[in-house]
């Protein structure tokens, strides 16, 4: 314990002599997260730039470009010819196109289909899916309007026209987000994946500190050596940096689900535990990373390389069963991909403990690591500290004999 207590003050002294340490742990998280709530605070995109191409210039497109108007979502935007729009959707000035064909009102009173051409950029997916509906809602009202004028004047009595024109109404509601908001649909897992991002980063940043040390120096009695005591300043920085990034975890939750009020059916306790285990899995991870390396540039750069794309393997804005096995076995490895799941039951569905349990039990391959992470600190971590050695040698100065003496 009197060892534990003073690698945990060897910790705090480092934590308290690197700026960037204690930015990762203070500011840095709060600004992002505050940040990336104010992006999504709308809470739904509102007038996003369509592309409208009149080629009929008729009494019937101008009506729908009206109905397009009306739409909160799209704000028209009218092009002379479908080239100019298309360049302008390459540069992002534009979501979609629309295209009025020629002599389309013509082709509809004579009983023609006359074809609406409508493109959006797939690559935003949130936005593309968006317009998409959207755009059809607006200009589908506006043909049925129209179709009711054409029965009308054949003779068609009211009352049977709207029975003609949808024999079926149909309803969708989403069960889970019933206003559509995007903050409740996208802020969480982004926040988690910038929490596991900066939870990397921290202790990343502890263990690479050990290889710069000087081996012959001692910190409150502790010897900087790499392999002595070697456990217990891993435990220390458990110790240490859990209940802070915990903190950061529960003020996510706390900013979600009490502050703004976000649909929560479930318990928050269930999601702190789930925090926990991710939180540990990450550490286990970047451990065994660490272990493996030994060199603080490509520990990081590793790192980031391995979480950066922790959204996007999440499942929320892409199923996972169509990704590439590739990338699927790619996201188990990923803590926040086993994490989600947990979030998402408990908020939505107000999943118990045994449900929570029982995928909490996916993280099984992280407990499989620490044998391996054991193993090869015994056999790799000496060689980097005689390498550190020789490297203290020669910057202090000190003549290294010639080959034969």
């Amino acid at each position: 314990m009197a060892l534990l207590i003073a690698l945990v003050r060897r910790e705090l002294n480092a934590l308290w002599r690197d700026p960037w340490q204690l930015a990762l742990i203070s500011y840095i998280p709060l600004i992002g997260m505050l940040c990336l709530w104010w992006l999504f605070s709308a809470g739904l995109p509102r007038q996003l730039p369509v592309a409208i191409v009149d080629q009929d210039h008729s009494q019937l497109s101008r009506m729908l470009t009206r109905q397009l108007k009306a739409n909160p979502v799209t704000e028209p935007q009218n092009f002379t010819d479908l080239a100019a729009a298309v360049s302008a959707m390459q540069q992002a000035k534009v979501y979609a196109i629309v295209v009025f064909p020629y002599d389309m009102k013509k082709d509809l009173l004579t009983g023609h289909k006359p074809t609406i051409d409508v493109r959006y950029n797939s690559q935003f997916l949130l936005v593309g899916k968006l317009l998409s509906s959207q755009i059809q809602l607006s200009l589908g009202d506006g043909l049925l309007h129209v179709a009711g004028l054409k029965q009308l004047a054949n003779g068609t009595p009211k009352s049977q026209v709207a029975v003609n024109l949808s024999p079926v109404k149909s309803q969708t509601t989403a069960l889970f987000n019933r206003n559509n908001n995007y903050i409740g649909f996208l802020v969480p897992p982004v926040l988690i994946a910038l929490w596991q991002l900066l939870s990397m980063l921290v202790m990343a940043n502890s263990l690479n500190r050990e290889l710069h040390l000087a081996p012959t120096n001692q910190n409150n009695g502790v010897s900087n050596t790499l392999t002595e005591h070697f456990w217990p300043k891993v435990l220390a920085k458990l110790v240490l940096f859990t209940p802070i990034l915990m903190l950061q975890g529960s003020f996510i939750l706390a900013w979600l689900y009490l502050y703004l009020a976000l649909p929560m059916a479930g318990s928050l306790a269930l999601l702190l535990v789930a925090q926990l285990v991710m939180l540990l899995a990450v550490w286990s991870l970047v451990l065994f990373i660490f272990v493996v390396m030994r060199d603080s540039a490509r520990v990081i750069s590793f790192c980031t390389a391995l979480f950066a794309p922790a959204f996007a393997f999440m499942g929320i804005t892409f199923p996972t069963h169509d990704m590439p096995q590739l990338a699927q076995w790619w996201r188990l490895i990923m803590p926040s991909s086993h994490y989600i799941e947990s979030h998402v039951s408990v908020v939505s569905y107000g999943a118990a403990w045994p449900s929570v349990a029982g995928q909490l039990s996916s993280y099984w391959g992280f407990i499989c690591l620490l044998p391996f992470i054991y193993l090869l600190s015994r056999q790799l971590l000496p060689s980097t500290v005689s390498a550190n050695n020789v490297v203290a040698v020669v910057d202090s100065g000190v003549a290294l004999p010639a080959k034969g003496q």
